[in-house]
């Protein structure tokens, strides 16, 4: 249960952080720990969108494509949240 929840806030960092990277333009000034939320949500809703477009959650090695919906979904969040939060750098 512990191991669970550490992997979940390392990938949510990471997730979050690349999709504050892929993020268009000046919309992706929001603090970390919105950062963090929105890779753990990215994480969870790009897997639950990849499997249900026809992705297999349990693969052998590294599924890049499910890494890939997880980053998208968490940059579209990361805008989303810097929308709602009135903050986008200068």
């Amino acid at each position: 249960m512990i191991s669970t929840i550490l992997w979940t806030l390392i990938g949510g960092t990471i997730v979050g952080v690349l999709g504050k990277f892929v993020a268009p333009g000046g919309r992706d000034n929001i603090p970390l720990w919105l950062t963090i939320i929105c890779g753990i949500a990215g994480m969870l809703i790009g897997t639950w969108l990849y499997t249900t477009l026809g992705g297999s959650a349990n693969t052998k090695g590294i599924d890049w494509w499910r890494h890939i919906t997880q980053v998208v979904v968490a940059a579209v969040l990361v805008m989303v949240a810097a929308m709602a939060t009135g903050r986008r750098s200068a």
